[in-house]
């Protein structure tokens, strides 16, 4: 690998988000100046609030963008455009940016990142294997029903770790410069796949069950999600999830010189409480 030198700090967009925290910690680890961007950061950093923006790029190199909520959000590539103009005008050199796959929305965030005229890494994600534990799935896991509106369709999820290992060698070196990489797990997996693993995992019964698309949206409301949660989780399901992305592709063998992490590699990795037994039902109940 070409190694850079670091005088300036890499900035981490997300960094108490799910990859954000990985990358962070694997550069804390290197000893390689890494700065936080977050709301309660030492220089808070929030999409919402673009007068603190040049405070947080003061004096970086590189920025990973993981951008919140998601890139298909409306907004998302206008905020990406302008986040650009001012990293440019900071005298950012590098960017690498977390996007997803499936998503015209995120694309026009891609071309942004590779017209920038700054070094530049994308890598184009499918779903993560973690929000069965550490995110909006958990709850359903633990209740014993992944109830969602998914009908047979696969994807082949990703360990979060792949792509943090992927961003921390882009963010230091050059060898990833110029490069998008669009990661994914080593196999396809339904919805039904992943309960019958996580069955086998924890020994308790977990199952799919398939719902009606509108009866999922109205749960998510009655669970009181933000409106625009409502409407990403909308979006999601009835466009991104249609099958669109059900093969696997070869991002994290290019990048990293082996095969992705496996599910069951994954699930050894989750703690015995995380899919604890709850009366809670997720976003069918």
């Amino acid at each position: 690998m070409t190694a850079i030198d670091q005088p300036a700090d890499i900035l981490v967009l997300g960094a108490t988000g799910k990859t954000g925290r990985l990358i962070v910690n694997a550069l804390q680890s290197r000893n390689i100046p890494v700065r936080p961007g977050s709301r309660d950061a030492e220089r808070p950093f929030s999409w919402q609030d673009r007068d603190g923006w040049d405070h947080a790029l003061q004096g970086v190199r590189s920025v990973y963008i993981a951008y919140a909520p998601d890139l298909a959000v409306p907004g998302a590539p206008d905020d990406i455009a302008a986040f650009t103009d001012r990293a440019r005008k900071a005298g950012v050199e590098q960017l690498v940016l977390l996007s997803g796959r499936g998503d015209p929305e995120a694309q026009a965030s891609e071309t942004i990142i590779r017209q920038s005229g700054l070094r530049w890494t994308v890598i184009r994600s499918s779903w993560f294997f973690q929000n069965f534990d550490q995110g909006a799935f958990q709850p359903m896991v633990a209740a014993g029903e992944l109830a969602l509106p998914v009908g047979q369709t696969s994807e082949p999820f990703i360990d979060i770790r792949d792509i943090a290992d992927i961003a921390v060698a882009a963010l230091t070196g050059t060898e990833h410069d110029g490069q998008l990489y669009e990661v994914t797990g080593r196999q396809l997996l339904s919805f039904a796949d992943i309960a019958a693993l996580i069955t086998e995992r924890t020994g308790r019964p977990v199952r799919h069950v398939d719902i009606p698309h509108q009866a999922f949206i109205d749960g998510a409301r009655a669970a009181g999600l933000p409106q625009d949660h409502v409407w990403l989780l909308d979006y999601l399901f009835s466009t991104v999830l249609d099958g669109r992305n059900a093969r696997v592709m070869d991002g994290v063998e290019r990048a990293l010189g082996r095969p992705p992490r496996s599910f069951a590699a994954y699930a050894a990795s989750v703690p015995a409480d995380a899919w604890a037994a709850t009366p809670a039902a997720g976003l069918a109940s």
